[in-house]
């Protein structure tokens, strides 16, 4: 059997894990034949391929990315998109496709499978854990170590200037990060996208912080939004190929805000590709190499149109079709809890 692998979407560590897993245990246990598509579903549009074995894949463990390129590449938008697929997986005589991805990346391989017969499994990947299927993706943890470990020290030079530091951090629709590393790293509030923020609260948050002779970290991710209308933070028509507005601008708008109705100083820290890049954390290495080596029994099983996730401390496999009918998003009562630490 020839297997292809590809990771879509944006870069995110523990990808290589996926990638070494999955190879490692095909060749070994089942002696599997492996092609790499470069860049995500581009490769597989237009048939690029990187070599894919076992020495290929030695040392990648701890390396951040991917070894083999992605790309927010939507083929359904694409001239021919479904034809190409099709003539290149044939041409290079793969049975299966196992497609590393988030919500978008997932969404193509599952209506490849439904509505055209390509054989796919799918790996979640994403650092804003938003897929609903799986407790848990790989690439989350590490994103919120790097984020915590940044207001850890932001606190230190807030206190020594006396000023609020705004921290934004990824999270086009899910506050998950914001939440976690606002949490832990001590923030004295924290706005998510589910959760429409009032601005004079906000600032009667921070006002209370300065009372007690402390600075206040404000954590807000990239798509949270005021309760008195949408912010037009970016040209309307910069999309990506799945219709997603690139998103960045509302911690430099809710600085100048804070700034402008408090008379405290502000500042904004924007973290943005930081949280995606470098070496994963033990626990993203490990959950995506087991993610890898349960995707090869799901091609062994022939279990296509499915995901492989994590409930509990077990992977299962779920329908694509399920894993990305809707995102995982943070629950009012769990936004909630953490309001006891605001002001």
């Amino acid at each position: 059997m020839r297997i292809g692998v590809l990771t879509g979407g944006g870069d995110c560590p523990g990808l290589n894990a996926v990638i070494r897993a999955v190879v490692r245990k095909g060749v070994q246990d089942h002696s599997y034949d492996f092609i790499g598509y470069r860049d995500g579903w581009r490769g597989v549009l237009n048939g690029a391929t990187s070599r894919l074995d076992i020495p290929a894949v030695r040392g990648i463990l701890p390396r951040g990315g991917t070894v083999l390129g992605s790309s927010r590449t939507n083929p359904f938008k694409e001239p021919g998109g479904i034809r190409r697929i099709r003539e290149n997986l044939a041409k290079d005589e793969v049975d299966a496709l196992i497609a590393i991805g988030g919500e978008d990346t997932l969404g193509v391989a599952a209506l490849l499978w439904s509505e055209h017969g390509v054989p796919c499994v799918g790996v979640p990947k994403t650092i804003d854990n938003d897929l609903s299927a799986t407790d848990y993706t790989f690439g989350f943890d590490t994103a919120v170590g790097i984020a915590t470990e940044a207001i850890d020290r932001l606190h230190t030079t807030a206190e020594s200037h006396m000023r609020v530091l705004v921290v934004e951090v990824m999270g086009r629709h899910a506050g998950w990060i914001a939440l976690h590393s606002g949490l832990a790293g001590g923030a004295n509030v924290i706005l998510i996208p589910e959760q429409r923020f009032d601005l004079d609260e906000v600032c009667g948050w921070v006002t209370s912080r300065f009372r007690a002779s402390y600075a206040p970290i404000v954590v807000v991710a990239e798509g949270a939004m005021p309760k008195d209308g949408d912010l037009v933070l970016k040209d309307g028509t910069s999309h990506d190929a799945f219709g997603h507005v690139r998103l960045s601008g509302v911690g430099e708008w809710l600085a100048k805000e804070i700034e402008r109705r408090t008379g405290k100083e502000a500042r904004t820290t924007v973290l943005g590709h930081v949280q995606r890049g470098g070496t994963p954390s033990a626990f993203d290495r490990w959950l995506a190499t087991r993610f890898g080596l349960h995707a090869i029994d799901a091609v062994r099983g022939r279990e296509f149109g499915r995901m492989v996730a994590l409930r509990g401390t077990d992977i299962v496999r779920v329908p694509l079709a399920e894993a990305t009918a809707r995102l995982k998003t943070v629950p009012v009562e769990r936004y909630e809890e953490v309001k006891v630490f605001f002001g």
